[in-house]
């Protein structure tokens, strides 16, 4: 199993999601399985009005200055996010050689709030009235670009855009960086926030939503029999990596380790899976390979699980072939709706805290269990177990697959 010399390290993390601000935040609603969706009053007049959002953030209080008024939203999650992680890896960017230190952020709407917003602007007052950051707003690139700037990051910077495996696909490649000897810090993750009456319409229309609204905090469902769509979120999660050796040197602190990480394409459809999961399973085999574990090493699966009923049938009928019953399976979705571009990369951070705690946490929502599907679902309440091989798989529109492996230190 992957844990010699090229073994890269999960030395900080940093969460901002509809969960809370901060890790501790973050695990504990996640270990309750409550569900975190409420009613969102921008969403007035959509069949799926509500929606999960990071309660309390205020941009000002967070980042003051410029940040809090000239940035999207998306990005100031996700520079919150950074510091955070950057801080509990014990690391100090004032000290580090920022040419040695890359950044690999997941988005994939950008700032799609600042747009409808201006071009309300350029339909009602014109276009000298449009703002001249729009741009800038909105580019999904000036997340990784801003967070570089936050902390003088000046080797690689780039952003992923998988669609929902964004995440998934940022640390992956976050991690060839470090094996390839190109950074000696990377700073991976993801950040989204589209919220927007425009974006939640599209997904209303495409049926991905749920439309169990008159209880938002019993909607989302994750392989449950009655599932019927997601809960959309906004949130960020940057985990820290650095090659293991190096973390051990300087005598930091490991979470777990990133032993494997494999993509895939379907090739099949814009949004539909491939039918028998054959893409997924593709990425999910060769991640393991990647690891050197066998799938019956397996401990726990933190799962996609959008809760649509297409995904989880397929997702949980090909975790069936591959871990079968050997892994506790959840999907965190239940309680922080799915993030998008963001889910991969917050996933990844909760299965970091699943092996390196030995908690796996249960599905917020999940009464009546898919019976196609066999696998040891977890519900109700968080599960103690050894978890010393642990995988998070992420799948997004376009055929988009993604597979991580997280082992114990």
């Amino acid at each position: 199993m992957a844990g010699g010399t090229d073994a890269i390290a999960v030395t900080g993390l940093g969460l901002v999601t509809p969960a809370g601000i901060g890790v501790e935040e973050n695990w504990e609603r996640v270990l309750t399985g409550r569900s975190c969706a409420t009613r969102d009053d921008t969403l007035g007049g959509l069949s799926a009005d509500f929606s999960c959002r990071v309660p309390g953030f205020d941009a000002q209080e967070s980042l003051g200055g410029f940040a809090s008024w000239q940035l999207e939203r998306f990005v100031q999650l996700a520079l919150v996010a950074s510091r955070m992680a950057v801080r509990d890896a014990g690391l100090d960017p004032e000290r580090w050689d920022g040419t040695r230190v890359g950044v690999v952020l997941g988005n994939s709407l950008g700032g799609a709030a600042t747009l409808e917003e201006q071009y309300r602007t350029l339909s009602e007052d014109g276009p000298a009235r449009v703002s001249p950051l729009l741009v800038t707003k909105y580019m999904p690139n000036m997340l990784a670009g801003y967070v570089a700037i936050d902390c003088g990051a000046r080797g690689p910077s780039l952003v992923t855009a998988t669609a929902c495996a964004s995440g998934a696909t940022a640390v992956g490649m976050a991690r060839d960086l470090l094996r390839s000897g190109s950074c000696d810090i990377v700073l991976a993750g993801a950040a989204e926030s589209a919220l927007t009456p425009t974006v939640m319409a599209g997904l209303c229309r495409m049926g991905a939503l749920s439309k169990s609204g008159e209880a938002p905090e019993h909607a989302g469902k994750p392989f449950d029999a009655e599932r019927d769509g997601f809960v959309a979120a906004e949130a960020a999660g940057v985990l820290v990596l650095e090659r293991a050796a190096d973390a051990r040197a300087r005598g930091a602190r490991i979470r777990s380790l990133v032993s494997g990480y494999a993509a895939s394409s379907d090739a099949h459809h814009a949004t539909a899976p491939a039918p028998g999961g054959e893409g997924i399973e593709r990425a999910l085999r060769a991640a393991l390979a990647d690891a050197g574990a066998a799938p019956s090493e397996v401990r726990h699966v933190n799962a996609h699980g959008t809760a649509t009923p297409m995904n989880d049938l397929v997702e949980g009928t090909m975790l069936g072939r591959v871990v079968g019953r050997g892994a506790a399976v959840t999907s965190t979705k239940g309680v922080t709706g799915h993030a998008l571009a963001a889910a991969g990369a917050i996933e990844a951070a909760y299965t970091v805290l699943a092996v390196q705690h030995g908690v796996v946490p249960p599905t917020a929502n999940l009464k009546n269990p898919d019976p196609a599907l066999e696998l040891d679902l977890v519900a109700g309440e968080p599960r103690r177990a050894r978890v010393d091989v642990a995988v998070s798989t992420s799948l997004g529109f376009g055929g988009h697959n993604a597979a991580l492996v997280f082992t114990a230190a």
